[in-house]
């Protein structure tokens, strides 16, 4: 998408419209909605919110949401910064032990809920991307070297195996939204190497880039992400000012009634002496999320401040597909083990097309849609049904999100899907034109 080309006066009328409708049954509906699309140069092409469930003002773009898993891919690019300045390398376990020791004798949950040694050490790679990996003596040789090497974290809201090994030792379950890191120190669910997990490595890398930069996770974002960007409504502890904005969260039951609930992650809210989560602890608007994707869009440089975070051939090797030999790695069953938070699934995302390979690159999935994105489009989302995709081929990012519960809510993953039908049908329209 040319940085001269503009959405038209009806497409932008009808994205309205469909967040309108979304939005339109308070009871059953959808309680929120923020879209956010951008443009090749990072130009806002438009962003909509609507809202039909609360008893205050819409502060429409400044509305503050919990991003939850969106927050992955910032930690990525704070990680990835210091493997630019050379103070980490991605295939290092002495480094990254003695970094994080915990990480050394952390051993590996079985089915019958015993405890075995760890087979393989684990490396920055295998918590940044799920995956390992070869060594390279240059960023992009290192960044596209490739194995098929799993850390074996999980989430124990959808490992069924981290879930019983507390309850059968009758300790309370592990929560990766209480604020505490105490919840981050679980065994592994497979060993490293086995396969894919999805899950707490993220938040490893959080606390690998607190230790070794000497300063709290959101501290190390803000100076070194955020303010770059121009990104000043975004925090893992958000201001007294964006409490007002924050916009709650709403839980669905079997009937598709909605009613207002806490958030899972809620310690941030009212004590600043919190675990700072790097993979699900950023509270802030789509709009100023949509900044870090306006970044990658434009290889690295934010379009708003011409500031940059990353190297443009950094970016390029974020996109590398990390599981090549792996093309179905998402296609597998996932159970609502905590059934608030989670709906089951046939698989990660079963939006890719059938058939269609799946890809992983540092911090998100990579795969094409029934849109018609490329099939080089990155994209990823949060529990609280926030999503995100940035199309380099096409030149076009965006951010469509709710504020709901169990993930997976169908009524979200519809708008998103529906919002880049109508964006990439005007692309093409564009291009015939």
């Amino acid at each position: 998408m040319a940085s001269s080309r503009r959405v038209s006066p009806k497409a932008i009328a009808d994205i309205h419209k469909l967040v309108d409708d979304a939005c339109a049954d308070a009871d059953n509906g959808l309680p929120c909605a923020s879209v956010v699309l951008l443009g090749k140069a990072g130009h806002e092409v438009v962003e909509l919110a609507s809202h039909s469930v609360g008893a205050r003002d819409s502060q429409g773009e400044k509305d503050c949401y919990w991003l939850a898993s969106c927050t992955k891919l910032v930690t990525a690019i704070a990680c990835i910064q210091l493997v630019e300045q050379g103070r980490i390398s991605l295939d290092d376990a002495n480094q990254v032990e003695a970094v994080c020791p915990e990480l050394r004798g952390v051993q590996v949950l079985q089915e019958d809920g015993s405890l075995v040694e760890k087979t393989r050490r684990i490396t920055l790679r295998m918590l940044l991307t799920h995956t390992g990996a070869l060594r390279g003596t240059k960023l992009m040789e290192s960044l596209k070297s490739l194995t098929s090497t799993a850390a074996g974290f999980g989430y124990s809201f959808l490992n069924p195996k981290l879930r019983s090994y507390r309850l059968r030792n009758h300790q309370p379950e592990f929560d990766e939204f209480s604020g505490l890191e105490a919840d981050m120190h679980q065994p592994l669910v497979n060993q490293p190497g086995e396969r894919f997990e999805y899950g707490t490595s993220m938040d490893w890398v959080g606390i690998l880039i607190s230790r070794l930069t000497g300063q709290k996770l959101n501290d190390y974002m803000q100076q070194n992400i955020f303010q770059p960007l121009g990104a000043s409504e975004i925090s893992m502890l958000p201001s007294e000012e964006s409490k007002k904005r924050l916009m709650g969260i709403w839980q669905r039951d079997a009937s598709g009634y909605l009613s207002s609930r806490e958030y899972p992650l809620r310690r941030p809210l009212v004590d600043p002496d919190t675990f700072h989560s790097g993979g699900a602890g950023l509270f802030g608007s789509p709009r100023e999320f949509s900044k870090v994707l306006g970044a990658l869009l434009n290889n690295g440089t934010s379009p708003l401040t011409g500031m940059s975070i990353l190297k443009p051939e950094t970016v390029d090797a974020m996109f590398v597909n990390q599981l090549p030999h792996d093309p179905d790695f998402a296609r597998r069953y996932l159970p609502a083990v905590k059934p608030d938070l989670v709906y089951p699934a046939e698989e990660l995302y079963p939006l890719c097309p059938v058939g269609e390979p799946q890809g992983w690159g540092l911090s998100f999935m990579i795969s094409p849609a029934i849109t018609g994105r490329s099939d080089r489009t990155v994209h990823w989302s949060g529990l609280s049904n926030v999503h995100w995709w940035c199309d380099r081929e096409n030149g076009v990012a965006g951010v469509v999100g709710s504020q709901v519960l169990p993930f997976a809510d169908p009524q979200v993953a519809a708008l998103w899907m529906r919002v880049e039908d109508r964006l990439y049908e005007e692309l093409n329209e564009g291009n015939k034109a």
